[in-house]
């Protein structure tokens, strides 16, 4: 059995309703002490009362309808039995009175103490919920938390401190990413440049005419690791300026440009282009459509197809049909580098960043990227919603 997990707000609370209680409890118990040693004991102030009772009678004889004293025996317990009952009712009365005050005061001090324990933990939820928002994307966010200079405090400037220090690295990261992709286009351009000139020799031999295909193959392929670095180091800083972007018209220029690469792959295009308009990038967004259209034909089959889906929530689907995808890979799809085991291993005609662009420009987006394996036909189902 599961055991019961009890939110630090509700320790706190039956801590000091505890607490309460039990302090209540023992000046209740020293209340009763006190107020019953201070009450007359039964037996001697029966003794006294009786005995000055028969002291005070006459000795003279009476008329027969005067009261005569009764013997002291007599006396005595008869003014012990009324001190007695007066006695247990003082005590009783006190002890339930007691009670019925130490419940309310129970009861209130329970409902106090949530709402101090609310406040004692309110920089706690404040830590959390800054926590719980951020993203490598945005760590911009601060607790800055104020008040005097206590234990939640100092927790509060370490966390923020942690957190400049982590913005700062993930800056030089993203500036190292950036910079050395676009000082590597540089020296790629140029070897590509001399390989083709080689090439254009009419009198270069077969065997290094080959050899210069696969250079220029194998430069083709950095070349696109790199742009999708620069489009990854790009998006992961998040969007400088936004713009209206019509999604369906964006949709509707990449999959007339991939018309030529999915004839030539035997796979059919479909699409329902519904008009939707949000804010961000047209370049940034063009190339999420890019990279899931490409995807989507790269990895099908022939006589396949993929269908490209514009709406309003999610803003764009794409399904297409191919190799079986398990469930429990598809996460890691959305990592740089990461392909999929059988026909994706090896593969040479991508980087391995399409979907991570994907998904870290939907972020930038403010939306989210998702997918889920295609079903019977194979493939993926890939959702992008922006807001």
């Amino acid at each position: 059995m599961k055991p019961l997990r009890l939110s630090v707000r509700t320790k706190l609370t039956a801590l000091y309703g505890g607490t309460f209680l039990l302090v209540g409890l023992a000046l209740l118990v020293v209340n009763y002490l006190l107020v019953s040693s201070s009450l007359p004991d039964t037996a001697a102030f029966a003794t006294d009362s009786a005995g000055v009772a028969l002291q005070g009678a006459p000795a003279y004889p009476m008329d027969p309808t005067t009261i005569v004293p009764v013997e002291r025996a007599q006396a005595t317990q008869l003014v012990a039995t009324s001190i007695g009952e007066y006695r247990s009712d003082v005590l009783s009365t006190l002890l339930w009175q007691s009670l019925v005050a130490l419940a309310i005061a129970g009861a209130l001090a329970v409902l106090f103490g949530w709402m101090m324990a609310s406040r004692v933990l309110r920089p706690l939820h404040a830590i959390t919920s800054t926590a719980r928002k951020l993203e490598v994307e945005n760590l911009n966010r601060r607790i800055n938390l104020d008040g005097p200079d206590d234990e939640l405090k100092e927790l509060a400037d370490t966390f923020d401190g942690m957190l400049d220090r982590l913005a700062v690295s993930f800056d030089s990261q993203k500036r190292f990413v950036a910079n050395a992709s676009h000082e590597l286009r540089t020296p790629l351009a140029v070897q590509r440049t001399l390989v083709e000139v080689a090439m254009a020799d009419p009198d270069v031999s077969p065997e290094v005419r080959k050899l210069g295909e696969h250079l220029i193959y194998t430069n083709e392929r950095s070349e696109r690791m790199i742009e999708g670095l620069l489009v990854l180091a790009r998006s992961d800083r998040g969007l400088t300026a936004r713009a209206p972007v019509r999604l369906d018209e964006v949709a509707a220029t990449v999959i007339r440009s991939a018309a030529a690469m999915a004839e030539e792959a035997g796979v059919t295009v479909e699409s329902r282009l519904r008009p939707r308009t949000v804010s961000g990038d047209p370049v940034l967004l063009e190339r999420l459509i890019t990279n899931l259209v490409h995807n989507a034909i790269t990895y099908n089959r022939k006589g396949g197809w993929i269908h490209v889906d514009i709406g309003v929530d999610p803003a764009l689907v794409v399904r297409n049909t191919g190799p079986q995808v398990p469930l429990d890979a598809v996460p890691a799809l959305f990592e740089p580098f990461r392909r999929l085991s059988g026909d994706r291993t090896g593969d040479s005609r991508n980087a391995g960043l399409g979907l991570s662009i994907v998904r870290s420009i939907a972020h930038a987006h403010g939306g989210a990227a998702g997918a889920e394996p295609g079903g019977r036909g194979g493939g993926l189902v890939v959702r992008v919603r922006l807001p």
